[in-house]
């Protein structure tokens, strides 16, 4: 099973330029390195990044065929994603369990919030055989 492993924003994280602006970053970009080492050679991590702050971002409102755009900064910060894994996983609870071991990825209080994936067998054959066809295509691709 894949799942999604996202990182929650934080006030600090939203405030700063760069994240090695925050005190500490150092350290903890140091140990989420290693951290990170040991999700591939357990052949769990697939992909992961940091986002920037959100006064960099723009959000798409959707409503009908309307389309609005709003910019950067969103005042709700628990709303926020500060970053992601994508991790392959037997199941929730082993994420939970690499989540646990995971280094703070704030200097302060942090949310590491685990949704799971959809995969196409989620949805019968026929779906799935289209997905996975889409899917070669993409990677075919790169």
């Amino acid at each position: 099973m894949r799942v999604m492993v996202i990182v929650k924003a934080t006030k600090e994280s939203e405030a700063e330029n760069d994240p090695f602006d925050v005190p500490g970053a150092a350290e903890m970009f140091e140990a989420m390195g290693k951290f990170n080492d040991e999700l591939i050679r357990a052949g769990v991590m697939l992909a992961g990044d940091g986002l920037k702050p959100s006064k960099f971002g723009k959000r798409i409102h959707f409503d009908g065929k309307k389309r609005s755009v709003t910019d950067g900064p969103f005042a709700e910060t628990k709303e926020l994603v500060a970053g992601f894994w994508i991790w392959q996983v037997r199941s929730i609870e082993e994420a939970v369990e690499w989540a646990k071991r995971c280094p703070n990825p704030m200097p302060g209080p942090s949310d590491l919030e685990i949704r799971p994936l959809w995969e196409a067998e989620d949805f019968g054959p026929e779906i799935a055989a289209g997905v996975n066809a889409q899917r070669e295509k993409i990677a075919k691709r790169y």
